[in-house]
């Protein structure tokens, strides 16, 4: 009796899982609904001001210059992002919706590690245009131009996809039986790989590798472009030069900035997890597909002026 028990267990435990529940603030209900006004505003947030964004760049042709080519790309990223993890969030908070299938979680998996390396590369290469607009600006008509975006955003979208595509393929190869239960909100690599009856050092060193290859090269570079942009900055006798050379790049750092710092934040919360609530990590990964999302169009709306005037000139026609 004890033996056909035993079986009977073994056979339930094998049973192989055909969808995933995403077990989201389940230790803190109360999150669930403190979280879902600020959550949907953010989102409706981001959601307008990057296509305020997008449309103005595109209607006006003042606007169509290298530069906010790439604000534009930037603003695209945003909203495929935020689409992509903050309505089954909320549609988790707010109906209980937490079951999502095999397919789904692992394309969420896929978009949010390729969408968010691409926003990183983009990144490096607005830093780059402001290398070049500072450090070289009698060269930068002919270094920036509509062909070098083109093939700018050709290298991001081809590093990218391809670099990030191992990711919920090592995932969706293992094994999954008995357990289903995701403790996240999304479906991230590890939290969705841990449940695998395999063995997954595989995706834990890929994750790390491929994570630290991508990120890792675009602060650095980065880093550079922003530290040679300082030194020629200081080298300007004219304070007004000065001014302007660092009100130009001022924005894009400060949201350079706030994109690696709540990374970062994550990264030490996620390593350090025995000291803080598991929920802290989960609350910093949704934040980071919308905060920055948020930020991104209205910093670059307020502190750059072709942009606040293009804005102004639509608005003033649609009246």
């Amino acid at each position: 009796m004890w033996q056909n028990m035993t079986a009977h267990q073994n056979d339930t435990l094998s049973i192989e899982v055909s969808d995933f529940l995403l077990n989201c603030f389940v230790r803190s209900t109360s999150w669930q609904h403190w979280l879902s006004l600020p959550l949907s505003l953010l989102f409706l947030l981001a959601l307008g001001a990057n296509a305020t964004l997008l449309i103005t760049i595109w209607l006006e042709a003042s606007l169509h210059e290298p530069m906010y080519y790439l604000l534009s790309l930037l603003s695209l990223l945003d909203i495929v992002l935020c689409l992509t993890v903050i309505p089954k969030v909320l549609a988790i908070f707010w109906f209980d919706l937490r079951t999502i299938n095999f397919t789904a979680c692992f394309l969420q998996m896929y978009i949010m590690n390729c969408f968010l390396a691409m926003e990183s590369c983009t990144f490096m290469v607005m830093a780059y245009d402001r290398y070049i607009a500072i450090c070289h600006p009698l060269r930068y008509p002919s270094i920036i131009t509509d062909k070098f975006i083109v093939k700018a955003a050709i290298f991001i979208l081809a590093r990218n996809v391809f670099m990030t595509m191992p990711i919920p393929i090592l995932s969706a190869r293992l094994y999954y039986c008995g357990k289903n239960v995701i403790e996240n909100c999304i479906c991230a690599n590890m939290s969705v790989s841990r449940l695998s009856c395999d063995n997954v050092i595989i995706n834990r060193l890929y994750q790390f590798a491929g994570g630290w290859t991508l990120l890792g090269s675009d602060l650095i570079l980065i880093f550079l472009s922003y530290t040679l942009i300082l030194r020629a900055v200081m080298r300007l006798k004219a304070e007004s030069a000065v001014t302007k050379a660092l009100s130009t790049c001022g924005s894009h750092f400060i949201l350079i900035l706030f994109f690696s710092t709540i990374l970062l934040v994550f990264v030490l919360t996620h390593v350090t997890k025995k000291k803080v609530s598991p929920d802290v990590p989960v609350l910093l990964n949704i934040l980071h597909h919308v905060i920055p999302a948020a930020l991104n169009p209205i910093v670059y709306g307020v502190r750059t002026q072709e942009i606040k005037q293009g804005i102004q000139r639509l608005l003033k026609k649609g009246l």
